[in-house]
């Protein structure tokens, strides 16, 4: 089969690495020149994918995946085209479709009779029907549900781990119609392969969930769900700050039941998909209390962070503070939506000076970004631990010269080192604060 595959990022380069290892023959479009010719030079534009690497290589030494910046062409060459192209938002979460909209005009220029178009980018409800089925039959001339055919389904893999995830969890599908559905079905069985899940009620796979919408839905509904039970255990943290409470302790003895499963609290929820989806479910459903509650208890986890840190210290007017991870996760170099932006930004408001580490980002990279970089080694008199990268694990006090106050926004740091250097450490939900003179 030959499949287009448009845009070349994070998702959309492992899914075209996935379909070329299948022996299908696999172009990938993109607006980025450098993306292009680094595929096509068999390299990775970007780290953190496992596996990424040598599968890249061997789907380009073989010939079964090629980059070109002519979407048009490569899509006058295919059967299918998936799209995977970014919805940009603002800073509220309201889609911006300009991206989207030129690369289905892109799409529509090169389209062929009985070519199916999936849109795997997450999208508000109605929006493959509505807004994108209607562009492509217009500017195309064909006719949807006759000779085009066009269906949504969700991308639902976690950045690092896309290629298991991609057998791990079932491939959801909705058509606009019965003919779409049956043709999506066909293309993702043709090009994914998936692991027994014996915890299924159905066996894992493509599974048809009867229309655009309920494909739609179902990645809103998963990431908002997430939104719901993180922003709980926000405020169970916060709680638990008040009355002397470990809540994390308090979590893991909840999840032990088999029916619970608690999210743990943490200082900001960033990435592409949790601060933005439940903003497109509330689009959709402008009635919904619940996930607005949600995203406004989260979105205040960074001031939270950084009261606790200014009661720790006694306010933080001219203080040296240094904000652990630019990037929104540990182990991965995205800031979409991270922590460290209103942390920074909070700080800043009440007077401190501040400066950026994170090992994934160089000095001129988080310059870029409007922040001063910071050096393990340089004196500081307090700091945040905003992403929980793996060389965070095990920092000590000595690696922040002066240091007299740690807020952890992550729980990942042992407190009791820190706390025998003379650093207070302030785990968030912890239920109070560790000093040099406690055990």
């Amino acid at each position: 089969m030959q499949i287009c595959i448009v845009a070349l990022g994070k998702i959309g380069l492992p899914l075209a690495v996935q379909f070329a290892q299948r022996g299908h023959e696999v172009i990938g479009a993109d607006v980025d020149r450098r993306v292009v010719d680094l595929v096509n030079r068999g390299e990775v534009p970007f780290p953190g994918e496992a596996e990424l690497d040598s599968r890249l290589r061997e789907v380009v030494e073989s010939k079964r995946l090629t980059a070109t910046l002519d979407t048009t062409e490569a899509v006058s060459r295919s059967e299918a085209v998936v799209v995977v192209v970014p919805l940009l938002v603002d800073a509220a979460g309201t889609p911006d479709f300009r991206a989207m909209d030129a690369a289905t005009d892109a799409i529509a220029k090169g389209l062929r009779p009985g070519t199916l178009v999936s849109y795997e980018t997450t999208l508000p409800v109605h929006t493959t029907r509505e807004r994108f089925t209607p562009r492509l039959a217009e500017v195309s001339g064909l006719r949807p549900g006759q000779d085009l055919f066009v269906c949504h389904s969700p991308e639902r893999v976690f950045s690092g781990r896309i290629f298991a995830d991609l057998r791990r969890y079932p491939k959801l599908v909705g058509g606009i119609d019965p003919e779409s559905a049956r043709r999506a079905v066909e293309l993702y069985e043709a090009v994914l392969e998936f692991d027994e899940r014996p915890d299924l009620d159905r066996p894992n796979g493509v599974w048809d969930l009867g229309s655009a919408e309920a494909a739609e839905l179902a990645k809103l509904a998963e990431t908002t769900y997430r939104d719901v039970n993180i922003a709980l255990a926000n405020e169970f943290a916060r709680f638990a700050d008040r009355v002397g409470i470990d809540v994390h302790a308090v979590i893991e003895a909840s999840n032990s039941q088999p029916y619970s499963h608690v999210h743990s609290p943490g200082i900001a929820v960033g990435g592409h998909c949790i601060p933005v989806y439940p903003r497109f479910y509330l689009s959709g459903d402008p009635e919904a209390r619940i996930p607005a509650v949600a995203r406004e208890v989260n979105e205040g986890m960074p001031a939270y962070a950084v009261d606790a840190l200014a009661d720790a210290v006694g306010g933080l007017n001219g203080l040296r503070v240094v904000v652990l991870g630019l990037a929104y996760r540990g182990g991965v170099k995205e800031t979409a939506f991270s922590g460290a932006m209103p942390v920074v930004e909070h700080l800043r408001r009440r007077g401190a000076v501040v400066t950026v580490h994170d090992p994934l980002y160089t000095d001129q990279e988080i310059r870029s970004y409007g922040f001063e970089p910071h050096q393990l080694g340089q004196g500081c008199d307090a700091a945040i631990l905003q992403a929980d990268h793996a060389e965070y694990l095990t920092l000590g006090a000595d690696a922040l010269p002066g240091v007299r106050a740690l807020v952890d926004g992550r729980h990942v740091v042992d407190p009791r080192p820190w706390s025998a250097a003379g650093v207070e450490v302030i785990t968030l939900g912890a239920g109070g604060r560790w000093r040099s003179d406690e055990p």
